[in-house]
């Protein structure tokens, strides 16, 4: 067969899994080890999927715990989604939230409201994908859809004790949904409607703030079909901005996530961007604000802890956003918190908790955000942005020394009210409640737990929820006292110094916290970093210097870059910053603590403070060892994939999830590893012609020269160029003549750390550029699939459907394969599909809210036959590779043959929240009954003493 036409669960369970069971036996050049030579066996805890209506679990009827008697499990209704373009980000505080507060003294269900505003009752298996996109189309025949908005709020209002609303933006914060559940008179987390409604328009929040007496930015009123350039002009004129080049923030008035934030310079500018906001329909009313040069923004988090309606209000530490511009791009770039430096990992933002202010400012901040609270009649919890303004810069209004704002160091300013703050593992919310003592889930339940006690009708409920919590820790710790066992030391390694390693740090930040869910488990999050660390030269050569290990305490981990971490760590060996710190957290907890401790409900800070410990990379291993620990690998890329850690670790005797050395080694080598599966060709299993040349031949050589070259070999129009040791789309781009290299390789020579959007011939988003350089460059012919489109909902009522013209037969896909080497079992592929360009952002492969993937394959585009062919070929490559435990294959294949073409193995795959291995299973199910069904998989034929669910464990 030709080529294709070249151009012209929870995920805790599945995480713990991976963990536990799937480091798999060792085999280094030595025999293997007998089987008798293997570690204690430990449980793996199996859970059914969580029902749409409240059930009581096998352990709660034993602890005569029926509906109706003292002590029932709390029914929460979890509602994401929305019609406003936040709602990926929905989805993943959604998910967050059910990961943190599922337990057996609490059932769960989670209800979606698509674009449309059409509500369905959704498997928690459903949330867990990835984007909207991903089952929008499906919803008609995989969940209960509601006739109205109406049906659904009765719904709520018979199977629900207290729903918690997690959509953002329009409908979720702007007293849509709370006005739909108080007329259903369904109880819910958060503020009433007609408060929501004045807190979440910025224009009128910004008159009811002046109104209280706060400082507020000088800012006008854009309405659709009403701007007056007059009008305009007069405002620029007031506030002392030139009419040219003035600069002010364009942003919709009803929208959160910075979602259409834009910089202007002067009247015709701010007007245009004005109307662009209007007419793309991200809102009818607008504001332009003045831009507060010389300011530094800040977040607070503000939890209500009184009794009953008493509103008390407590502000944990506030965070401090640093932006810093991008000093590595030709391209000019205005340094705003945008949507892409709020969702995405990236050295532009750096955060700072607590902020790095005076004292007297934090206290500002703090007591003004509480006042703020009361005054605009919020509940629960909220997040509040601001300005802080230094006394060398100037707030062009006329100075109001009674408004409340004004320090002797500077002017605080308050700007956006979140009703319903972000929610997702790093998320704001949890970076702040954990430098106070709460852990995700205690912050969590802390605020439904309140939101219960201001429903009189919750408080038997409430009461009952309270009461089989402690009967369930009670049987916990009296169980763990009779068995006498001791907790399975797992260390989670994430970071590195590839341009991998913000990823990586998402996939060991999620390992890590699904993983210490466990009691049976004390899991230690890791980071490996450069042994200087991150702030040296970009010219450093990082393959020759050593590296460390930082064990790190909760709080630390939750940042959102390696960087941040890093400087965390060091941070916490600075006297005076510690000193800071420590009493800021000892006052807010002071303020926290006897305020909870009236509620019976409240069972006390479960973080505590700890430092962080660094270790040689030796070091850290020969602790592990000593501590009897597993290793969760999670480095992608550099040492964590090539190998290196692999032979380290298994050297010592020290069991890890994953491949072993050689496969590693071989799969990390994307020549390597096409060499090492070109013998199958008879099997189904093709690889791409590749040409690799050293970078610094191409930065040499005449581009011309190599561009002919690379067309004659590869026989090709248009090329695909990556880094050939590197993943997660860093430096992947299309090149379609000698300029789009001229401009790649000029990107490599200046160690841009991205090209910016549509920079090249053909159309695409930011890509990420690899910093350093790399040492070599794959360029391979770019294959040309067929563009899949999901269609919108007819008006006649036709449900979403597929578009997909088949004009070539060849798609993209991943898929998981997993078992032991020689064994491995291939999940279903996932269709991955771009949403503009022509390869896969780094957006769009970890963003929430982004990208699609298909899966399985819908039947009309890929029959059975061609499935199972694929997924047969897929099990004949992994097991060639000598792939075992877990790993990623992307390839492409052919949806009539099945035939697959090797684009690359992931040995460590991806593991963020937004990961398709849940997906990937034969029916949707939750991550948790996914694992329940794979180990019944996994165990077939074993020994009879492997009983189901207990797992063997060796070292080489």
């Amino acid at each position: 067969m030709p080529l294709p036409r070249l151009s012209s669960p929870t995920p805790r369970l599945l995480l713990r899994a991976l963990a536990l069971a799937l480091a798999p036996p060792r085999r280094p050049s030595s025999p293997p080890l007998p089987i008798g030579f293997a570690s204690p066996r430990l449980a793996v805890r199996a859970a059914a999927p969580a029902p749409l209506r409240a059930v009581l679990s096998a352990d709660q009827r034993d602890l005569g715990m029926e509906a109706g008697e003292q002590g029932r499990p709390l029914r929460v209704g979890i509602v994401c989604g929305g019609p406003s373009a936040e709602r990926g980000v929905s989805l993943n505080s959604a998910r967050s939230v059910l990961d943190h507060i599922q337990g057996q003294d609490l059932v769960v269900s989670c209800y979606y409201i698509d674009s449309g505003m059409n509500a369905f009752a959704i498997s928690p298996a459903q949330l867990y994908s990835n984007t909207p996109s991903d089952f929008d189309f499906k919803l008609e025949s995989l969940a209960q859809g509601f006739h109205s908005l109406s049906d659904f709020a009765e719904h709520l209002a018979t199977n629900v004790d207290i729903a918690f609303p997690v959509i953002h933006g329009k409908f979720g914060e702007d007293g849509g949904i709370q006005e739909l559940l108080e007329k259903a008179k369904v109880p819910f987390v958060g503020t009433p409607s007609k408060e929501c409604q004045h807190a979440f328009d910025k224009h009128s929040a910004s008159l009811e703030l002046d109104k209280q007496g706060f400082l507020t930015v000088p800012n006008l009123l854009v309405e659709k079909d009403k701007l007056a350039t007059s009008e305009l002009e007069a405002w620029f004129q007031t506030v002392n901005l030139s009419k040219e080049k003035g600069k002010v923030i364009v942003k919709p008035a009803r929208a959160g996530s910075s979602i259409g934030v834009v910089v202007a310079y002067g009247v015709n500018d701010a007007a245009q961007k004005a109307e662009e906001i209007i007419s793309e329909g991200i809102d009818d009313k607008v504001i332009i604000e003045v831009f507060l040069e010389g300011g530094t923004e800040f977040t607070a988090i503000v939890v209500d802890v009184g009794i009953a309606n008493n509103s008390e209000p407590v502000v944990l530490l506030p965070t401090e956003v640093e932006l810093q511009p991008s000093s590595s791009s030709d391209t000019k770039e205005d340094t705003i918190f945008n949507y892409r430096r709020k969702y995405l990992p990236t050295r532009q933002v750096v955060y700072h908790t607590p902020p790095r202010f005076p004292a007297e400012v934090i206290d500002c901040i703090r007591k003004g955000i509480s006042l703020l609270f009361r005054r605009l009649g919020l509940h629960d919890f909220a997040r509040i942005d601001g300005w802080f303004l230094p006394s060398v810069s100037s707030l062009p209004s006329a100075e109001n020394s009674e408004k409340f704002g004004n320090t002797k160091y500077g002017t605080v300013l308050f700007t956006d009210i979140n009703l319903i703050s972000g929610m997702e593992q790093t998320s704001f919310l949890f970076q702040q409640a954990s430098a106070v003592g709460f852990s995700h889930s205690r912050i969590l339940r802390t605020v439904i737990q309140h939101a219960c006690s201001r429903f009189p009708s919750l408080v038997p409920c409430n009461n009952a929820w309270t009461a089989l919590s402690r009967k369930l820790q009670s049987s916990k710790q009296a169980e763990a006292i009779h068995k006498g066992t001791s907790k399975q030391k797992v260390f989670v390694i994430f970071g590195g110094d590839t341009s991998e390693r913000q990823v990586s740090l998402m996939s060991g930040t999620n390992v890590w916290l699904n993983l210490q869910g466990f009691d049976d488990l004390d899991v230690t999050p890791c980071l490996l970093a450069p042994a200087n660390g991150y702030f040296s030269s970009h010219d450093q050569d990082f393959s020759a210097i050593s590296r460390e290990v930082w064990t790190l305490p909760y709080s630390l981990v939750l940042r959102h870059t390696t960087e941040e971490v890093y400087a965390a760590c060091v941070e916490a060996s600075e006297p005076e910053r510690v000193e800071i710190t420590s009493r800021l957290r000892e006052q807010v907890m002071n303020e926290l603590g006897p305020a909870l401790s009236k509620h019976d409900w409240f069972a006390g800070f479960d973080i505590a403070y700890e430092e962080p410990v660094k270790y040689s990379l030796q070091q850290w291993i020969n602790h592990v060892k000593e501590s009897g620990a597993v290793v969760f690998i999670a480095v992608h890329g550099g040492i964590g994939e090539d190998g290196t850690i692999q032979t380290l670790l298994e050297s010592a005797g020290v069991p890890y999830t994953g491949p072993g050395p050689i496969a590693s080694r071989t799969c990390m080598n994307k020549v390597a590893t096409s060499l090492a599966v070109d013998h199958l060709t008879s099997y189904g299993v093709r690889t791409i012609p590749k040409d690799v040349r050293a970078t610094e031949e191409v930065l040499k050589y005449s581009l011309v020269d190599i561009w002919n070259g690379l067309i004659a070999k590869l026989q090709t129009e248009t090329v695909c160029v990556k880094p050939a040791h590197d993943g997660c789309s860093t430096g992947v781009a299309r090149l379609c003549c000698p300029k789009d290299l001229e401009v790649y390789t000029n990107a490599l020579r200046s160690k841009y750390q991205r090209l910016p959007a549509n920079c090249l011939y053909r159309a695409h988003g930011v890509i990420e550029m690899p910093v350093p350089p790399p040492e070599s460059l794959i360029f391979e012919p770019f294959i040309e699939t067929d563009e899949i489109i999901i269609s919108n909902k007819l008006e006649n009522g036709s449900a979403r459907h597929l578009v997909w013209k088949g004009e070539n037969d060849w798609l993209e896909i991943t898929v998981g394969v997993v078992g032991k080497r020689g064994k491995m079992h291939s999940l279903n592929p996932s269709i991955t599909v771009k949403e503009s360009g022509d390869i896969l952002s780094l957006e769009e492969k970890f963003q929430g809210g982004t990208g699609i993937n298909l899966t399985p394959p819908p039947p009309t585009i890929m029959s059975e036959d061609a499935l199972q062919r694929c997924k047969r070929s897929i099990e004949i490559m992994a097991n060639s590779l000598g792939l075992e435990g877990f790993s990623r294959i992307d390839a492409f294949v052919n949806v009539r043959s099945g035939e697959v073409l090797l684009i690359e193995v992931n040995t460590v795959p991806g593991m963020t929240p937004s990961t398709v291995l849940i997906h990937q299973r034969n029916h949707p199910c939750t991550p948790t009954s996914f694992f329940v069904l794979f180990w019944i998989w996994r165990l077939k034929g074993q020994n009879n003493t492997y009983l189901p669910g207990i797992v063997p464990f060796r070292c080489g």
